[in-house]
């Protein structure tokens, strides 16, 4: 039993001996090495199937992507080319734009500038013809002639002021039912007292409430005389001319053309001052009265009217 075990033994051994080193190395696991070189060669073909007409650049690794051609080369540099021409393009446009705004802003200021000194010129203007033009109107004769109804004397004013020069003095004991008279007197007594300011303020007020009474006349020259006896020249001869030429007939119309010539006078315009003291005379004539006449007579000494 020994000696087979023995042998049976050895028999095994000569058996395993003879196995073929082949099938050995088929149940082996392969190497490291041989495993990259299977990948490397199935990557190959992998290749070859998709890049049919070119292995794809080095860089691109595992990407969907074929190695750049002759043609997408051109292609890009193209296309780079064309963006560089647009970027120049705007900015030249850009460049141009700039220039354009900074003409206009130009061409802006210059235009306002321009405007504010044609405005004060003609607002200058404007006021230098408020004070000549009126004189400068030629001469017409006013187709109501007027009135020569004297109104009644009335005792003298403050201020050397003849009480003609605003009308007839109202009784201030009689009271009237007239409220346009009381309105009016009220503005009176205020110029007769030298309350100038609440004198043109109360007659302003009786001529728009009564723009049709008799007395608007009386009112209107009032308000130079005020405005005059202020130091306010330029405003007093816009009213005397303004009630000269609304009412030619009025009552104070004479009046004021001589008040005319006597802010004119103020303004340092003896000249222009004549030529109203001329068409008083000759609109009037042998119906300025008496007062009026000795005043203008004195006026036109003073401004040495030939």
């Amino acid at each position: 039993m020994k000696s087979f075990g023995k042998t049976g033994l050895l028999a095994i051994s000569a058996a395993i001996a003879l196995v073929p080193a082949s099938a050995l190395a088929q149940r082996q696991p392969p190497t490291p090495e041989q495993r990259i070189e299977r990948l490397e060669r199935q990557v190959n073909e992998m290749q070859r199937q998709v890049f049919p007409k070119g292995r794809p650049a080095d860089t691109a690794g595992f990407a969907m992507e074929p190695a750049a051609t002759q043609s997408s080369v051109v292609t890009l540099d193209q296309r780079l080319d064309s963006v560089e021409r647009q970027m120049t393009d705007l900015l030249r446009q850009s460049e141009e734009n700039g220039n354009r705004l900074q003409q206009m802003s130009a061409d802006v200021a210059k235009l306002r500038t321009d405007q504010e000194q044609r405005i004060a010129a003609l607002e200058q203007r404007i006021n230098e013809a408020a004070t000549v033009a009126p004189v400068q109107a030629p001469v017409t004769e006013p187709t109501t002639r007027p009135t020569t109804t004297k109104p009644p004397k009335t005792t003298g004013t403050s201020k050397g002021e003849t009480a003609s020069v605003g009308g007839p003095s109202p009784a201030a004991a009689t009271p009237t039912t007239d409220a346009a008279e009381d309105a009016y007197s009220e503005g009176f007594h205020l110029w007769e007292a030298g309350n100038f300011d609440q004198a043109i303020t109360s007659l302003r007020a009786f001529t728009a409430a009564y723009p049709k009474h008799k007395r608007v006349s009386y009112a209107n020259n009032l308000i130079g005389r005020s405005l005059l006896s202020k130091g306010n020249a330029q405003a007093a001869a816009q009213a005397f001319l303004a009630n000269y030429r609304s009412n030619p007939a009025g009552d104070r119309a004479q009046d004021s053309l001589l008040g005319l010539g006597q802010a004119l006078m103020a303004l340092g315009q003896p000249g222009q001052a004549c030529k109203a003291y001329q068409e008083l005379d000759a609109v009037y004539g042998a119906k300025i009265r008496p007062e009026v006449k000795k005043q203008e007579a004195d006026a036109k000494t003073q401004a040495q009217c030939g």
